[in-house]
């Protein structure tokens, strides 16, 4: 079976294309979603994860997520072949406000605008995209709304959160939180993520959309997350208490694992403390 990872020399895409010893398509590789041509190498796979994206919030940077986030996806869609099996990256964030009504999110939870940015917005079009051609073309294709996904460092990628905080730690860097550090999120360990890819691959299910995050059991709160990695370095983090940093949206989220589980059979297997460890 071949294997292509858009974006596979990314933070996530570098751990997801080695864990299939799959193919990559990025800029690093020369390859550019933006450039049909190049996105005609697409239907020489069986299987495509997609988690090529423009990753900024910045009002200035909202034409280039519509692009990358929205034509970008649409190129890669348009060379699927009949009956292979298509991945796609979505956020948790495009949900915005409407996630904090909920304990665990669910797939029915509203994604309609309140204010989210347009890489929220262009990720929800390319979900748009990807129903779309999965219908016009004929193949498998399945959206993952990924919550807090981590992974170790790799060369020339900024790092999650998650990540950024065990380097601080470990450094001694002062860390800055958001209402210290109160704000909740589950976490998910990469290999996680790419367990969830093949459990839809194997799969019988033609079409799917589902929350994935590290769930009820691998939630914390901001703080939290730091206290267990001090706890394993055995270091008193440094927390910068000035820090006046704007509330996340959503202020709190879990995602609602119920769904995945049924379906796909699957579910995390590295726990918050396993994960935060394979980081240091």
């Amino acid at each position: 079976m071949k294997i292509l990872v858009t974006g596979g020399s990314g933070y996530l895409g570098t751990h997801v294309r080695h864990f299939f010893n799959a193919d990559d398509f990025s800029r690093r590789s020369h390859l550019d979603i933006l450039n049909p041509r190049d996105c005609a190498l697409v239907a020489d796979y069986d299987v495509v994860i997609h988690l090529a994206a423009y990753l900024s919030k910045d009002p200035a940077d909202s034409e280039n997520c519509f692009r990358t986030n929205a034509e970008g996806t649409a190129n890669v869609l348009r060379n699927m072949r009949p009956s292979s099996v298509f991945i796609y990256a979505s956020t948790k964030d495009v949900y915005g406000a409407f996630a904090d009504k909920y304990s665990e999110v669910p797939e029915t939870c509203p994604t309609e605008y309140c204010g989210q940015t347009a890489l929220e917005w262009s990720k929800l079009i390319g979900e748009r995209y990807v129903e779309y051609y999965a219908s016009q073309l004929g193949f498998r294709a399945c959206i993952f709304r990924l919550s807090t996904v981590y992974a170790r460092p790799s060369e020339g990628n900024e790092p999650g959160f998650v990540t950024h905080y065990v380097e601080s730690v470990k450094r001694g860097w002062p860390i800055r939180l958001p209402l210290s550090g109160r704000p909740v999120r589950d976490i998910l360990h990469v290999d996680d993520l790419s367990r969830a890819c093949r459990a839809f691959v194997d799969s019988n299910s033609p079409r799917g959309l589902y929350n994935l995050g590290g769930g009820r059991e691998n939630s914390a709160t901001l703080r939290e997350i730091i206290d267990v990695v001090a706890r394993i370095i055995q270091c008193e983090p440094v927390i910068d208490e000035e820090a006046n940093l704007p509330p996340p949206v959503p202020l709190n989220y879990i995602s609602d694992l119920r769904h995945a589980r049924s379906e796909l059979g699957w579910q995390p297997e590295i726990g918050m403390e396993e994960g935060l460890r394979s980081l240091i």
